[in-house]
């Protein structure tokens, strides 16, 4: 910021330096705008018209674009959200399985015992 006030100090003053030295005329015509008729007449050309988009047109379009994206997060969030259940349901039944073989195998045991128990009291 102090670069940029400086910078505009300097010329100031350089400007002042060189309109003194110059007549006021020649300051004068140097710093004359005017248009030519040539610019004149091609600023006259209309634009070409653009169809307006309308807002309801706009709105709808901006709400199909929304709820898509919004589904289609929804749908990848409740996607990988099935897959993890899954995997942990079924390390359960394979959880659950293992131990009713076990259980299974111990039940076979004692019962192995209780007949091998009865034939001795025979």
């Amino acid at each position: 910021m102090a670069a940029r006030i400086v910078s505009t100090g300097a010329r100031s003053v350089f400007a002042a330096s060189m309109t003194s030295s110059m007549p006021m005329r020649a300051t004068a015509a140097a710093r004359n705008f005017h248009t030519t008729s040539r610019n004149l007449a091609d600023a006259a050309t209309a634009l070409p018209v653009r169809k307006p988009v309308g807002a309801f047109r706009g709105g709808l379009l901006g709400f199909l674009l929304g709820s898509t994206l919004a589904g289609g997060g929804v749908y990848g969030y409740t996607l990988r959200d099935y897959k993890a259940s899954n995997e942990l349901l079924t390390e359960d039944i394979y959880a659950l399985q293992a131990a009713c073989q076990r259980l299974n195998a111990y039940v076979k045991a004692l019962e192995e015992k209780m007949d091998a128990a009865e034939r001795k009291r025979k």
